[in-house]
């Protein structure tokens, strides 16, 4: 079976650029932006992770290892860089990811003398994953682990290929626990596969641009190999492993080929620092069995930071808050009629917590945002504001919940709900509680109570004298300066005196002036 889409040939209509989506050529770009910290000295991998925990940039171990090997890690840790990825600004990122998924591009199949990611192949006896650059992230992880392998399967239901992004740990030379616990199209079709006793082929891809770790984030009905085009927006070039018959992309750094145990859950597994920020305990889990390594001739081997306390800054953060809000984005447009901005914190795992702003066109809609949300995402907790309140700003955020909220009727709990099991506070239960929490005010609610002050900006119709400006009707205090060209305003406090001496001057409920008592 054709397990690429809309396969072209190398050398057809479409010229392949094997660079443009290169780690190496973005990392290259980004450093030349001041965002990567650049180790030029040998660097033991027990150092690593230490340094990779106290700085926001991308980090470029130049020799790392006895082998003096070049690692890189926190390419994705920051909003910016992903950003910079799609070519846009930080607040165009959500938008320019859903137009590239409305586009088509072709996936098209090189071969291997083309493909750089096998220029150097490695099988058979010559197989080490522990000849690696791979290090230990935390203190309590059971091995080292390969953190950013984007691995490559196929559905045999659909003969499309599934892409998700998994960890290894090491095991030996030849071996890998993998994490199959959680929710995954991967488990699904290990699971199956382990019930009848046949192995599930597998290719990891190590070293990847970020757009195409996004693409590993996300589950869509399609052919995974042509969403990683589309979100490229550019033509896809794949090549066929060397050991199986899976695609993978021609563009990468490293790929580890091989098969997972029918076995099953058999092997432990961990401990491991998982994205929550806590870590997750020992689990039985399949093995993977390593057949093949091919790679660069001056591969770059990844890393990504995954957990602690400062989780705003992991690469696990960051991807799981693009996918959240594009979810998040999805539900909204299928309930209310003008949702205008949204936000995942990345300081809650970028999918715990959500923040939506929205402009409500019936009563009512706050309410549907929040309920659609919480039952069609991952979402733990959702905060829904008006137009006025910036929900990328932690201030006016706080501001709003502090006082546009009443526990009493603007609280929603919703309970008995499934969740993600590496929440903590489910404290081992299969289901938990989420929350929504209403800081709009109540529809058609006006008056001066809702009005935020500003500092005055005197705009409005100049006039003659204050006399002429009050019979126009009604002005604020703001406005009588402005019409009289006031730059000072006390002169118009002692001119109101003796106008309200006349009976020429007033205020009405609103608390404006007006020209009788």
């Amino acid at each position: 079976m054709n397990t690429v889409p809309d396969t072209g040939r190398a050398g057809a209509a479409t010229p392949l650029d094997f660079d443009r989506f290169r780690l190496r050529k973005f990392m290259q770009d980004i450093a030349a932006e001041g965002e990567v910290e650049v180790i030029e000295q040998k660097t033991d991998l027990a150092d690593v992770a230490a340094i990779i925990a106290n700085t926001t940039k991308a980090v470029w171990f130049k020799k790392v290892g006895p082998e003096e090997q070049e690692l890189v890690a926190s390419v994705a840790g920051w909003r910016s860089r992903l950003a910079k990825a799609f070519g846009v600004s930080e607040r165009q990122l959500l938008g320019e990811l859903m137009r590239r998924l409305d586009t088509k591009h072709p996936v098209v199949e090189v071969t291997r003398a083309q493909a750089p990611c096998q220029q150097v192949v490695q099988t058979g006896d010559d197989v080490d994953v522990t000849s690696l650059p791979v290090h230990l992230q935390h203190g309590l992880d059971g091995a080292p682990y390969i953190s950013s392998a984007i691995d490559f399967s196929i559905d045999p239901k659909t003969g499309w290929t599934n892409v998700g992004l998994r960890r290894l740990m090491l095991r030996s030379r030849t071996e890998t626990g993998v994490d199959l616990n959680a929710p995954s199209d991967l488990r699904v079709i290990y699971m199956e596969a382990a019930a009848a006793g046949k192995p599930v082929p597998v290719a990891y891809v190590i070293g990847s641009h970020p757009v195409d770790m996004i693409a590993a984030t996300m589950s869509i009905a399609v052919d995974e190999l042509s969403l990683m085009a589309s979100l490229r927006d550019a033509p896809m070039p794949v090549v066929k492993c060397i050991t199986n018959d899976l695609r993978v992309p021609a563009d990468a750094e490293y790929v580890i080929e091989g098969w997972l145990d029918p076995h099953g859950y058999v092997e432990p597994e961990g401990p491991y620092g998982e994205y929550m920020g806590y870590y997750g305990g020992l689990k039985k889990n399949p093995v993977f069995h390593v057949t093949a390594i091919t790679r660069r001739s001056d591969a770059l081997f990844q890393t990504i930071s995954i957990s602690g306390k400062h989780l705003a800054r992991t690469d696990t953060s960051q991807l799981e808050n693009l996918r959240t809000e594009l979810n998040v984005w999805r539900a909204l447009k299928l309930a209310v009629r003008e949702p205008l901005a949204v936000y995942a914190p990345v300081a809650a795992a970028g999918a715990q917590n959500v923040r939506v702003q929205l402009r409500q066109r019936v009563p009512g809609e706050a309410r549907s945002a929040i309920m659609a949300v919480l039952g069609a995402c991952g979402v733990k907790n959702m905060f829904v504001v008006d137009p006025d309140i910036d929900i990328f700003n932690d201030e006016e955020m706080e501001w709003a919940l502090g006082t546009r909220f009443q526990p009493a009727k603007d609280l929603i709990i919703v309970d008995n709900v499934r969740m993600s099991p590496l929440d903590p506070s489910l404290d081992g239960a299969r289901t938990g509680s989420k929350a929504g929490y209403d800081l709009t005010w109540p529809f058609g609610k006006g008056g001066m109570d809702t009005i935020i002050p500003a500092a005055p900006a005197y705009a409005g119709k100049r006039f003659a004298s204050l006399e002429a400006a009050l019979a126009d009707g009604p002005k604020y205090f703001e406005d009588l300066m402005a019409a009289v060209g006031s730059r000072d305003g006390r002169e118009i406090v002692r001119e109101l005196d003796g106008l309200k001496a006349k009976g020429k001057a007033g205020r009405d409920a609103q608390g404006r002036w007006t020209n009788g008592a």
